[in-house]
C-alpha cells in the first residue's frame, strides 16, 4: 500500500508555536523531512522509531537540493509511509510547498498540507507590535530577499504607499539594497524599521531604527540567524523588552503547572 505525505508548518522554532494538527501529524510520522531551522524539541515530538532525516537549506550554505528531497519523499511513501515533510514556517509563505505538492501529484502520492505560524506572526507576538493599525497601517506585504539569482526586484508602485508594512524574509544581505530602492521610491528615510533576528525562539533579539539607517545596523549586528526586516509605520510600536518578559511568564506558567 502507497502511504502519504504530510507537508506540516513547524512555525519559527519554539515548540509552543505548533498547531494542534501539526503535533498529531508528528506523532504518527513513520519518516520525517524537516528543515535546518526546526528545533531539536519539535523534532523530538516524533515516534523514536521513526526515520529523521534533514533535508534543511541555508542561505549560502551547503543544502540539500529540491530535487533530492521530492524524490526522497516519493520514495519513502511508495514503501507505504506516513512521511511528514516538516517545513520551518508555513508552508505557503516562501516555503517552495508547491514544488513538493507537483512533484506528489505528478507520482500519484496523496498528501495534505497543515498551516504553521509564520515568523512575521510570530515576531509580531513576541516583540508586541502590530502587522497593521488602524489609520496607519491597512496592508501588509510580505517579500522575499532571496531570489533563484540571488538578486531582489522591488516594485515601487507595491512598496512605495506609507500605509503598507513590509516585511522582509531572508534579506539581511540585501539590506543596503532595500534602504535605497525604498527610498528612491518614495518612502521617508525616517519611516520606522525594526529588525529581529531568530523570531520565535528564546535567543532572538531586536533593534528599532528608520529607514536611513537600515544597512548600517544591519552590518553592524553582524547576524547569523534568520532575519526578518520590517517597513512601516506600525513598526514603531515594538517593544524590545517584549520577549523578555514573554519568557518570564512562560517559566512562571510552566511552574504553576509543575506545582
Amino acid at each position: 500500500m502507497t502511504g502519504f505525505v504530510s507537508l506540516v508548518g513547524a512555525g519559527p522554532g519554539d515548540a509552543d508555536h505548533l498547531t494542534l494538527g501539526a503535533l498529531k501529524a508528528l506523532q504518527s510520522a513513520q519518516a520525517v523531512l524537516y528543515d535546518a531551522l526546526v528545533s531539536e524539541d519539535i523534532i523530538a515530538l516524533a515516534p523514536a522509531k521513526c526515520v529523521k532525516i534533514c533535508v534543511g537549506k541555508r542561505g549560502d550554505r551547503l543544502s540539500v537540493p529540491q530535487d533530492k528531497t521530492n524524490a526522497l519523499m516519493v520514495r519513502l511513501a511508495k514503501k507505504g509511509l506516513h512521511v511528514v515533510r516538516l517545513k520551518g514556517g508555513d508552508p505557503s509563505v516562501f516555503g517552495r510547498v508547491e514544488e513538493e505538492r507537483d512533484y506528489l501529484e505528478a507520482h500519484n502520492i496523496a498528501h495534505k498540507t497543515l498551516p504553521g505560524v509564520t515568523a512575521a506572526s510570530a515576531a509580531a507576538a513576541q516583540f508586541a507590535f502590530p502587522l497593521t493599525h488602524r489609520g496607519e497601517a491597512r496592508s501588509v506585504t510580505f517579500l522575499t530577499g532571496r531570489t533563484k539569482d540571488g538578486s531582489i526586484d522591488l516594485k515601487e508602485t507595491a512598496v512605495c504607499d506609507p500605509q503598507t508594512s513590509l516585511v522582509f524574509y531572508m534579506s539581511s544581505h540585501n539590506a543596503a539594497h532595500i534602504e535605497a530602492r525604498l527610498i528612491a521610491a518614495g518612502r521617508s528615510a525616517n519611516t520606522p524599521i525594526v529588525i529581529v533576528e531568530n523570531a520565535g525562539r528564546a535567543h532572538a533579539r531586536a533593534l528599532k531604527s528608520t529607514l536611513s539607517q537600515l544597512a548600517t545596523q544591519v552590518s553592524d549586528a553582524a547576524y547569523e540567524g534568520p532575519v526578518l526586516i520590517g517597513v512601516g509605520e506600525a513598526f514603531r510600536f515594538a517593544r524590545l523588552d517584549a520577549s523578555a518578559t514573554l519568557n518570564a511568564c512562560q517559566k512562571l506558567q510552566m511552574q504553576a503547572q509543575t506545582a
